[in-house]
């Protein structure tokens, strides 16, 4: 049997090296990296197997990064929803996010919280944002979940905790910018997921990139930890 690339997610890396590349500001490299956004996300909607992507978008090691950056990344991502909110809805696409978002400010919380009020009836695709993002401390918070409800932790019950866990396990896992890392990023939901390190910068990356790595995907044999 085939098989099938429902789930598949993406650590976005590159937008401020594809930005120094052309002498411009690193912040030119994200508004260029939003458009990317879109255009996958749209053929992801269109796709006939895709039903979930994840997308990190800012992780909560990315505070470190000097604050007229951290600045412009909570201008763009409020932008992109409230310019963004059309195209869900044209496409069908349900938005969710993943990740602490208590350190965002009030308005970028209500924000986030209308796109998704306004989305949560589509169902042909589930665009997920990782927002202030990272595994380790999704699976920390789950784990004291646990233990202040007096339940014993195994496997089971802690993956149900894990606020991705909602979203099924990943198929695909790419990371874009040639860096061979996972950052910090779906640990629990990709463990059996099939990897794919490519170099190309965030901004350049296409639906044709996509689907080549989808067509890889399908060579695979995945035995999840089987013979």
């Amino acid at each position: 049997m085939s098989n099938i690339a429902r789930h598949v997610a993406i650590i976005m890396d590159g937008n401020g090296r594809w930005a120094t590349e052309r002498g411009l500001k690193r912040v030119k490299g994200h508004e260029r990296g939003a458009e990317t956004v879109r255009t996958v996300t749209t053929f992801a909607s269109n796709h006939p197997e895709i039903e979930v992507l994840t997308l990190y978008a800012f992780s909560t090691e990315n505070w470190r990064r000097p604050k007229m950056e951290v600045d412009f990344l909570m201008r763009l991502l409020d932008n992109y929803l409230k310019n963004e909110t059309e195209t869900y809805i044209r496409h069908q696409i349900r938005f969710e996010t993943i990740g602490d978002l208590s350190r965002f400010s009030p308005a970028l919380q209500r924000r986030i919280a209308a796109v998704k009020e306004e989305t949560k009836g589509f169902r042909r695709l589930t665009q997920v944002l990782a927002l202030n993002y990272g595994s380790q401390d999704e699976i920390a918070r789950a784990a004291r979940d646990l233990c202040r409800s007096g339940e014993e932790i195994t496997l089971e019950r802690l993956g149900r905790r894990i606020e991705s866990a909602r979203f099924g396990p990943v198929d695909i896992l790419i990371r874009t910018g040639g860096d061979q890392r996972l950052s910090n990023f779906l640990l629990w939901q990709s463990a059996y997921a099939e990897l794919f390190f490519t170099p190309t910068l965030w901004p350049d990356f296409d639906p044709d990139e996509l689907e080549t790595i989808i067509a890889e995907f399908k060579t695979r044999t995945r035995r999840f930890g089987g013979i």
